[in-house]
């Protein structure tokens, strides 16, 4: 197997570029403007972010093999204003965009949320596919959800994969069961991260029924309780209420992480207040290194594309 350079945009704390170094790819360029996001990924890999994307040209930039990013999903999510290109920070898909066009990479990866294809009535998603077909590449994309790749957080996210050539690819099936919960629970957890009686018995009384245990209980926008043998998604904003072990305390930095597929050895060096905003912004690693999986098998079989009917058919049951 050939040895693939990559480069990791909005890089986070690396979750994406771990799922890549599964197989052996290299990385040679990182871009991440997030200090605490830096921070984790230079005590982890070795090497500080480039910071502001903006401030580097495209062509300054390694030649590399595979692109990979997940570009600021706060302009598509429910949880944001959904603004989305008229955020500032949408617009960042363009920076992606003038990459590969300078860069030429043999293929990308990018992610985002669920949103992104349904923003705007579907014209947000529109205008992405048809910048990238408009360079040339012939892409595919899938929404997944981490429930279905072994890990107990319902977190759904769309995938895009673009490649260069016209080359076949086919989106790794999905495990299909998340394993329990109890195995990413720290058995000692410090009485700091323990709510109030107040407030446990204010959540106690909002639950119907007999809650799973353990389990993680999640307060929506709405107010409304729910106590599931499974996480929701994490969120870089969320209250630090938000989800609650068993209805009473707060998820440790450790416990967040292995939500998200990190390894135990995976370095924590910044406030629990950062790991939070983190982790709720990061990529979940499976789901990740399935798709890197199948990537490299693409570029390594080089196996022509259907044909553009066969594509449409393909992208309107990934949506």
């Amino acid at each position: 197997m050939n040895k693939y350079k990559t480069i990791d945009l909005f890089a986070g704390i690396g979750g994406i570029r771990l799922g890549f170094e599964a197989y052996d790819c290299e990385n040679v360029f990182s871009s991440e403007w997030d200090s605490a996001a830096k921070s984790m990924y230079e005590a982890n890999f070795g090497e500080v972010p480039f910071g502001d994307i903006n401030e580097i040209e495209p062509k300054n930039i390694p030649d590399h093999d595979i692109l990979l990013a997940g570009f600021p999903c706060q302009p598509f999510s429910i949880a944001g204003k959904g603004l989305g290109f008229a955020d500032t920070r949408g617009t960042l898909f363009f920076n992606i965009e003038k990459i590969l066009e300078s860069k030429r990479p043999s293929a990308f990866l990018l992610e985002n949320v669920k949103r992104l294809t349904t923003h705007d009535k579907g014209q947000t998603f529109k205008v992405i596919l048809e910048k990238l077909k408009g360079l040339g590449y012939t892409v595919y994309h899938k929404v997944f959800n981490s429930l279905d790749f072994g890990l107990p957080q319902k977190r759904e996210r769309i995938y895009i994969v673009g490649f260069n050539d016209s080359l076949h690819f086919k989106f790794p099936k999905p495990l299909g069961y998340y394993k329990p919960l109890i195995d990413f629970l720290e058995k000692e957890v410090p009485k700091n991260y323990f709510v109030t009686d107040y407030l446990k018995n204010k959540r106690i009384n909002s639950i119907k029924g007999e809650p799973p245990i353990p389990s993680i209980w999640h307060e929506n926008i709405g107010g409304n309780i729910s106590a599931l043998p499974y996480s929701c998604a994490l969120r870089a904003g969320g209250s630090y209420n938000y989800l609650l072990v068993n209805g009473e305390r707060r998820l440790t930095g450790r416990e967040m992480l292995r939500l998200q597929g990190f390894p135990d050895s995976f370095k924590i060096n910044i406030p629990y207040s950062q790991v939070r905003k983190v982790a709720g912004n990061s990529v979940s690693v499976p789901v990740i290194t399935s798709i890197a999986f199948e990537m490299i098998k693409s570029l390594e079989n080089k196996k022509p594309a259907r044909n553009e009917i066969q594509l449409n058919l393909l992208e309107t049951q990934y949506v």
